[in-house]
C-alpha cells in the first residue's frame, strides 16, 4: 500500500472536556506517518461546545441535530471518510492516540482489520469498571463459542481498517452494540485479524452512558443474531 490516506473517526456526544486534548493529540499523532490524513467529528447532537471546539482543532465536524447513538456516528464517519485505512477511537480521552501508529503498522504489513486490545496484557482491568470487564470477558466468550475465534477486546472502540473491507460489512446497529456487531462479522469474513496491545484510562471527564444491563443484554442478543447472518 504505497502512501495510502488515513482517516480518524471520533463518535463524540457532549465531550467539551477532553475533544480538544483529544484531537491535538490526534493530529500530532498522525502526522509521525508524513501520510496524507484526515480527523473527522461525528458531533451526534451534543448540546455543549463539542462541535466549535472540535472544529477550532481543525476537524472536519458532521453533525447529527438530535443523539443518534454510537452505531449511527460511525456509519455516517465510514460513508464520508476519503482514507484507505480507517481508525476509530473513542472522544473521552480513554484512549492513547499515541497508539494510532500500533494500529497502523500491522494494516501497512498486510492486516486488514486490527483491534486495540485494553487486556491483550491484563494491565488495562482499571481502564474501566469491573462489572463492563466482567462483561467483555462474557461477551468475548459467546463469541468464541459462536465463531471459533478468540479476542481479548471485542468491545474496543480503538480499532484499525482497511476501508475496503469496511465497505463489504453493513452496520445496522444504531447504539454501542455496533463493536459487537463489527468483530463478529469480522471473524466471521475470513479477513486477517490482529489484536495489539493499547494503553487505556478511565475517560477524563463525566461518566460513561453505557447501561451496563440493558445494553449488555441488547449486545448479548445481538450476538446470537450476527453469529448465524451476514
Amino acid at each position: 500500500m504505497s502512501r495510502p490516506m488515513i482517516s480518524v473517526i471520533i463518535p463524540a456526544f457532549n465531550e467539551e472536556k477532553s475533544i480538544g486534548d483529544v484531537l491535538t493529540r490526534v493530529f500530532r499523532a498522525v502526522e509521525l506517518h508524513s501520510l496524507p490524513c484526515e480527523i473527522i467529528v461525528v458531533n451526534d447532537g451534543s448540546t455543549d461546545r463539542t462541535r466549535k471546539l472540535a472544529c477550532n482543532h481543525g476537524a472536519t465536524v458532521l453533525c447529527n441535530e438530535k443523539n443518534r447513538g454510537k452505531g449511527h456516528a460511525l456509519a455516517r464517519g465510514f460513508k464520508t471518510a476519503k482514507g484507505d485505512i480507517i481508525v476509530t477511537m473513542d472522544a473521552d480521552g480513554s484512549h492513547n492516540p499515541e497508539d494510532i501508529n500500533k494500529l497502523i503498522l500491522p494494516i501497512l504489513n498486510g492486516a486488514d482489520i486490527v483491534l486495540g486490545s485494553r487486556f491483550a496484557t491484563g494491565e488495562g482491568k482499571n481502564s474501566t469498571k469491573r462489572l463492563h470487564v466482567f462483561g467483555n470477558l462474557l461477551i468475548n466468550f459467546l463469541i468464541l463459542m459462536m465463531t471459533g475465534k478468540n479476542v481479548t477486546d471485542s468491545q474496543t472502540g480503538f480499532r484499525a481498517f482497511r476501508k475496503k473491507v469496511l465497505q463489504e460489512i453493513e452496520i445496522t446497529s444504531k447504539g454501542y452494540q455496533v463493536e459487537t456487531e463489527l468483530t463478529v462479522k469480522m471473524l466471521r469474513s475470513g479477513r486477517t485479524v490482529k489484536e495489539v496491545a493499547v494503553i487505556s484510562r478511565k475517560r477524563m471527564n463525566g461518566y460513561s452512558r453505557i447501561n451496563p444491563f440493558g445494553d449488555g443484554l441488547r449486545i448479548l442478543r445481538a450476538i446470537l443474531k450476527w453469529s448465524v447472518t451476514r
